[in-house]
This record gives structure tokens, C-alpha cells and sequence, in this order.
């Protein structure tokens, strides 16, 4: 396809950087994914904390970057100060509380999944005289399990259904970072020896 060569423009070398860099370090990431992941599916109640926790931070660091742009930007905003507020004081209970906000995310996953369930059987429906309906119809259900099975143990089913989804994620993540990374070995080998023969 493309060929590389070291008088092409900035635009192709960036490019080319982003390759070299991606192929370096895909292989370290994905493997690291991979087994983050599988922590999380053997040990699912210390991932849902794990990811209470970062949820915890980033709603700290949102608030009082919030606070800060509403001082420097307009003191008298009320309602970029609540949003501030809000935000910190969310973050300071899920950090002393974190199987509260265990619970909290549970629900909030669930809310997602039926509202995923109907958007994909509405779709489906939508769709009956082709044969994608039934991948649609497939992800619905999949999706109402999910939010069934969130519901059913709610709150207590939240502490390990969190972990395991956040596991299944991040290894699936690593598989895809280290197919990719082998992908794109591949195609850089095939243009190297490509320009050799040339």
C-alpha cells in the first residue's frame, strides 16, 4: 500500500513515529491489561473498590478544577460554585463510603443496561425485514440480563458484578492492544521488505 520513505512530508513521519511508538508499546500495555483484567474476574470485590475509588478521584479532581475555573472566571456564578460543591462533597462520601457508592454505581449501571435494552429492541423492531435484527435483538438481551442481574442482588450484587464487567473490559482491551500490536508489526515488516527488494 504505502510505502515509507525519509523524504515524505512532516505529516507522514509523525505518522510513522506514532506507528514505531504504538509497536513499542502495545505489547507492554496488553499485557498489562490482560492481567488487570483477570485479577478482576478472579477478585471482583477489590476491582468494584478499585474502580469506586478512581470514580472517587476524578469526581474530586472535576470539582475543584470546577471551583477553581468558576473563581477565576466568575465568583459570583452560584451554579458553577454548587456544581463544585457537588461534585467534592460526592467524592469525599464515595471515598469514606465506598460499598454506598459500590451500590450507587450498581444502580447507575443498571439504569444504563435496561435503557441500552430498550434503545436495542426498539432498533430491532425497527428493523425486522433484514437479517441484522436478530444482532440487535441478541444485544437487547443481553443487555436486559444484565441489568436483571444488577437489580436482582441490588445492593450487594453490585460489589462483584462491577468487578467482573471492569475485568471482562480490560482484558478484552489487552487481547485487542496485542493483536493490534502484532497486526502492525506485521504490516511494517511486509513494507520494509517491500522497499528492500526495491
Amino acid at each position: 500500500m504505502w510505502k515509507w520513505h525519509k523524504n515524505l512530508n512532516l505529516e507522514t513521519n509523525l505518522n510513522k513515529n506514532l506507528v514505531d511508538n504504538f509497536k513499542k508499546h502495545a505489547k507492554i500495555s496488553g499485557v498489562l491489561f490482560v492481567l488487570f483484567g483477570i485479577s478482576g474476574i478472579l477478585f471482583p470485590t477489590f476491582m468494584t473498590i478499585t474502580t469506586v475509588m478512581l470514580i472517587a478521584y476524578i469526581m474530586l479532581f472535576a470539582g475543584v478544577t470546577s471551583g477553581v475555573l468558576t473563581w477565576r472566571s466568575n465568583r459570583e456564578d452560584w451554579v458553577g460554585w454548587l456544581k463544585s460543591f457537588i461534585l467534592i462533597m460526592a467524592s469525599f462520601f464515595i471515598l469514606y463510603y465506598p460499598m454506598q457508592g459500590a451500590a450507587a454505581l450498581g444502580l447507575i449501571f443498571a439504569i444504563y443496561f435496561f435503557i441500552d435494552a430498550f434503545a436495542s429492541f426498539s432498533l430491532a423492531l425497527s428493523m425486522r425485514p433484514q437479517k441484522i435484527w436478530l444482532v440487535w435483538f441478541f444485544n437487547a438481551i443481553t443487555s436486559l440480563a444484565l441489568g436483571v442481574l444488577f437489580v436482582v442482588g441490588w445492593p450487594m450484587s453490585s460489589l462483584f458484578l462491577i468487578g467482573i464487567l471492569v475485568g471482562i473490559s480490560l482484558l478484552f482491551d489487552g487481547v485487542a492492544l496485542l493483536l493490534g500490536g502484532a497486526f502492525v508489526k506485521d504490516i511494517d515488516e511486509n513494507n520494509t521488505g517491500d522497499k528492500d527488494e526495491i
